[in-house]
């Protein structure tokens, strides 16, 4: 089966020039139209693909937030599981320690062995759920690595400070005189 075209070539109705012509013209008009039919997919194809970023730049920060969440949640129950393992007897209340935190007093009833141990800073007070635990110092170091708020009275470090202060007192370099009467 000949095309139109041809057939028109054949009863003489149309001569080669205009056919070619005709030909020239189709072309151009299909290619306009791919051309233009081109661009509106290309605009879908970036919308398509922006909304795309978008949604992951969304996830991305939301798995950045949630795991976040996870490696605090991982921290707080780190800090738990040490505090509830190794937390010392406060022995009988035969004393009181007396510790700051938040700039108020805290008494915390003891044992004279235990207020010692913790003078002496092989014990440190740490707080759990509003609650004062006794650990051993390693283990405050331990506690203080990953949640340094928990640790509430180190006297070891308590001790520096008071070390610190004393360097830095103006009169430390007057001597005293033995003779001096009371």
């Amino acid at each position: 089966m000949a095309s139109l075209q041809d057939q028109l070539l054949k009863a003489g109705l149309a001569d080669k020039s205009s056919a070619r012509q005709a030909r020239q013209e189709k072309r151009k008009k299909q290619k306009l139209k791919n051309k233009n039919k081109q661009d509106v997919v290309d605009e879908n194809k970036v919308a398509a693909q922006q909304a795309l970023d978008e949604k992951k730049a969304r996830d991305r920060q939301l798995n950045e937030q949630q795991q976040k969440e996870r490696e605090e949640r991982s921290v707080a129950a780190q800090v738990r599981q040490l505090i509830t393992l190794n937390s010392q007897s406060k022995g009988k209340d035969e004393g009181v320690l007396n510790f700051t935190d938040n700039n108020l007093v805290k008494r915390m009833p003891v044992s004279e062995a235990v207020r010692k141990l913790v003078t002496q800073g092989r014990l440190t007070v740490v707080r759990l759920d509003e609650e004062y635990h006794l650990v051993p110092t390693p283990v405050a170091d331990k506690i203080a690595q990953r949640d340094e708020a928990s640790v509430i009275y180190r006297a070891d470090t308590k001790a520096e400070d008071q070390a610190a202060s004393e360097e830095d007192d103006w009169y430390a370099d007057f001597e005293i005189p033995d003779d001096l009467t009371w």
